[in-house]
């Protein structure tokens, strides 16, 4: 058998063991094992647990539990709600204030977590009541947050980022300064479409009953102001080359744990026990992901597909925007029904060198994957940000949650070709900060 035919095996019986509901750190793990016994018999069992330890033993790894205790901290307190109270107040007499006031909260808010499902919980549980209290219509409210939502993992620090440096071999610190630049711009896009529905639907966009002082502007902010400078302060860190990203995100995890107990009194230890026990959980599911995946990799370069795959691709000799076209749609599809993390893991070690010899830049690229993944969170059948806003608003059905998305997906899709048009929006900040 060829093994580009063994690739297509394996990628169908990839899709259909995950499409089961297994873990996916089970289903690629089980995969993986299977091919390599079937085509390498028991002598390939000696190489499985050290394939495994070998792709953990990184220390660079140490970063992922770090940022997760940095984000569950954070998702654990008011942080949310304050956010969202303060840009209100401050955007209260502008256009369509709600909806802008609630895209720039989870545009912060996720870059504090780095975490989509927690963004679109802690901000669309106040978002969504007040929005269509104050006359949004339910598709608006519920798009634009789940929308929002999706920024964590493209604004730095993110894990997604982390992750494809990890598999590519990429610099965290230029990924990570790469993310700002794009991620303000989708941002803005997010923005301008919520301005312009609001404007063209006529939709009374502010609470003209209440004129806010400067003094209750100011309220909130000796609150939210020192997170946002641990994130100012661990992208520094990383681009000045002060620290690790292990050294950036363990400094960022501890202060973010004593910012919380001081400005928001969690001081009792059950309360410190369950953003450590989260932050476990998660950090257990995410390294079992990348061990099992190292291994899935392993697999597929054994058995010669990841060459194959490659130098098929190269012998096509077709024009290498055309060949970005296809990835990105072979991305977008597989973000309708797997997770970032596993897509990334998946996927990086087979597009890496196709990358590569195409011309482009990895760092850029890295920014491309994040927004093509930040577009499956919201995509039908398994977006993961649609199922928590139906979650928290079970009143409003899926399709008008869908409906409501569809736009800011387009958004999505707008920065990605200003990005291949104009790479300079992701490249150049990295290369100013550190380098080429």
């Amino acid at each position: 058998m060829s093994p580009l035919l063994i690739g297509v095996l394996i990628c169908l019986i990839t899709l259909a063991v995950l499409a089961t509901g297994v873990p996916i750190a089970f289903g690629l793990g089980a995969v993986a094992v299977g091919f390599l016994f079937v085509f390498e018999g028991a002598r390939a069992f000696h190489f499985i647990a050290e394939t495994i330890f070998a792709g953990l033993n990184d220390f660079t790894l140490v970063s992922i539990p770090m940022f997760v205790v940095m984000g569950a901290a954070v998702a654990s307190s008011r942080a949310g709600s304050d956010l969202y109270e303060a840009l209100a107040r401050w955007l209260g007499r502008v256009p369509g204030s709600l909806v802008i006031s609630n895209i720039g909260a989870c545009a912060l808010f996720a870059a504090l977590t780095g975490s989509s499902p927690a963004t679109c919980a802690a901000i669309g549980k106040m978002g969504i009541p007040e929005m269509r209290r104050r006359g949004y219509d339910a598709d608006l409210a519920t798009g634009a947050i789940a929308a929002g939502g999706t920024l964590g993992i493209l604004i730095p620090p993110s894990l997604t980022m982390i992750l494809y440096g990890i598999a590519s071999e990429t610099s965290i610190g230029k990924l990570f300064i790469a993310g700002v630049l794009p991620g303000l711009l989708l941002t803005a896009l997010f923005m301008a479409w919520a301005l312009f529905l609001s404007w063209k639907r006529g939709t009374v966009t502010a609470d003209l009953g209440r004129v806010y002082t400067m003094a209750d502007k100011l309220e909130l902010m000796p609150k939210l102001v020192p997170f946002i400078v641990v994130i100012v302060g661990v992208v520094y860190a990383l681009y000045g080359g002060i620290a690790t990203p292990s050294e950036a995100a363990a400094a960022g995890a501890l202060l973010c744990l004593i910012m919380v107990v001081v400005i928001y009194r969690m001081w009792r230890p059950a309360e410190i026990w369950l953003i450590l026990r989260d932050a476990t959980r998660e950090s257990g599911m995410l390294l079992m992901i990348i061990g099992t995946s190292i291994l899935f990799g392993y697999m597929m370069s054994t058995l010669y597909v990841t060459q194959a795959v490659a130098e098929w691709i190269a012998g096509m000799q077709i024009n290498r925007w055309l060949l970005m076209f296809y990835i990105n749609l072979m991305l977008l599809v597989a973000g309708c029904f797997l997770p970032p993390a596993a897509i990334i893991l998946m996927a990086t070690p087979i597009l890496a060198p196709i990358i590569a010899s195409a011309g482009f830049d990895p760092v850029w690229f890295g920014v491309i994957l994040t927004i093509n993944m930040e577009l499956g969170l919201i995509t039908p059948p398994v977006g993961l940000n649609l199922f928590v806003i139906n979650g928290i608003t079970p009143d409003v059905r899926l399709p008008t949650i869908l409906k409501g998305a569809f736009p800011f997906m387009v958004c999505m899709v707008i920065a990605m070709l200003l990005l291949c048009v104009f790479p300079e929006i992701a490249t150049w900040l990295p290369q100013k900060m550190m380098g080429k």
